[in-house]
């Protein structure tokens, strides 16, 4: 059953806002209750409330913590994002997500949480397989247990099986104490084995017994100690193709596939940008001053990227625009600054703009150039339009004229728009 709730006030002044949101309602997994109230209503003031308002602003959204969530466009992507992102703030077991791919990996995961089958985690480097780890094991019976991750490629080879299995006291150089080793660490629990490609070939074999038989040996033991314990792995690389290159055990493979699960990198999963940047931007900013905004324009430079980095990219971007937007009222396209510069998902469509000559890699010049990108792309998607470009960027014409001529001046191919 949902822990969100709405008021009637809300219903009745935001219909729009409660109809969009009711799209992803069931899978906005809430750790405590939370009721959406309009900033009128008597109820607004309560601890478990937001307070949801519309007003006529340049903007169109407020994540301000500690204020009323405001909104001016109710179809704008950024006001479900950041209703999104507030009602996450109240806590939420689920990852913060709003694309349909998303949505329904996570509902999926929620039905396995409920049974101890292993689940094998799929998806590139920063993609959020810890995240869905961490949100099955408190999504499931074993909640009140121990979580314990251990990254496979992080641990020395000759260190590895002691750490997962245990060891007796003088099993090894330097053992003068036994350990009880992650497996029993976590009994009761779950075990998340990230980048379980990297483990080695003969350690597999163990592993593959302690899935089996539900007991794991000691290195140095000679009896055998049962452990219960869910396994969740994870892997960013294809494991038929290391099963077929003998760098997986193709037993162990099918013990761990029993209910796999891919996460899709960032770039394919859209929808999901929006809601992240928000809640990034609640998470990391300061209450007291700084941005509490996205501007239009910024969101715009964000969903053209194509973020080779995936979620863990997004986080670095959104963290640098807050020191680079300072004490501004909205994070705007100027303070946009990505790991690598900007590759747009409609290349071919729209020509990018080319600096003459010298390429200078100064900060400022690489927003400058992420800047123009965006801007080009919205004028294509508008027909040229300047009024509706600069509506859409959240800039003003004048604005937008200002910097369409600045970058001719400095020498840019403005392709269709000059």
């Amino acid at each position: 059953m949902s822990k969100l709730s709405v008021s009637q006030g809300f219903e009745k002044k935001h219909p729009s806002l409660a109809g969009r949101l009711a799209g992803v309602r069931s899978s906005l997994f809430l750790t405590n209750p939370v009721t959406l109230c309009d900033v009128d209503e008597p109820e607004a003031a309560g601890a478990h409330s937001i307070a949801v308002a519309r007003a006529d602003l340049s903007i169109m959204q407020d994540v301000s913590r500690n204020d009323a969530f405001v909104y001016s466009d109710p179809a704008c992507e950024l006001a479900l994002a950041g209703l999104i992102a507030r009602i996450a703030a109240h806590g939420m077991r689920a990852p913060i997500a709003a694309d349909p791919h998303s949505l329904s990996i996570y509902a999926l995961a929620d039905r396995l949480a409920q049974t101890d089958v292993p689940a094998l985690l799929t998806g590139p480097t920063g993609a959020g397989k810890e995240v869905l780890a961490r949100f099955i094991h408190d999504s499931s019976p074993r909640s009140g247990k121990a979580f314990i991750a251990v990254n496979c490629a992080a641990i020395p080879e000759t260190m590895l099986e002691a750490m997962l299995f245990g060891h007796q006291k003088g099993a090894f150089t330097g053992a003068s104490a036994g350990g009880s080793g992650l497996f029993r660490e976590a009994d009761g629990g779950t075990l998340l084995l990230d980048e379980i490609a990297e483990m080695p070939i003969g350690l597999q074999a163990k592993l593959l017994r302690a899935l089996q038989e539900g007991e794991v040996l000691p290195v140095g033991a000679t009896r055998p100690v049962k452990v219960d314990v869910r396994i969740v792995a994870c892997a960013n690389r294809d494991l038929p193709t290391e099963v077929a290159e003998g760098r997986f055990r193709e037993d162990l493979f099918y013990r761990l596939n029993v209910f796999p699960i891919h996460l899709a990198p960032l770039r394919e999963r859209p929808g999901d940008i929006a809601p992240l940047a928000c809640a990034m931007l609640l998470r990391h900013s300061n209450p007291e001053r700084g941005p509490h905004r996205i501007g239009a324009g910024a969101l715009a430079m964000l969903r053209l990227h194509t973020w080779p980095g995936n979620v863990r990219e997004l986080e670095n971007v959104m963290r640098r625009a807050l020191v680079m937007a300072g004490n501004s009222a909205e994070i705007g396209p100027e303070h946009i600054v990505f790991d690598a510069p900007a590759r747009l998902n409609s290349v071919q469509e729209v020509p990018a703009p080319q600096v003459a000559e010298e390429e200078d890699p100064k900060l400022s010049n690489i927003v400058k150039l992420s800047e123009a990108r965006a801007i080009i792309d919205t004028l294509k998607e508008c027909n040229g339009k300047r009024i509706e470009a600069a509506r859409r960027l959240g800039i003003s014409e004048r604005t937008l004229r200002y910097r369409l001529a600045s970058y001719r001046e400095a020498g840019m191919d403005m392709g269709a728009v000059s």
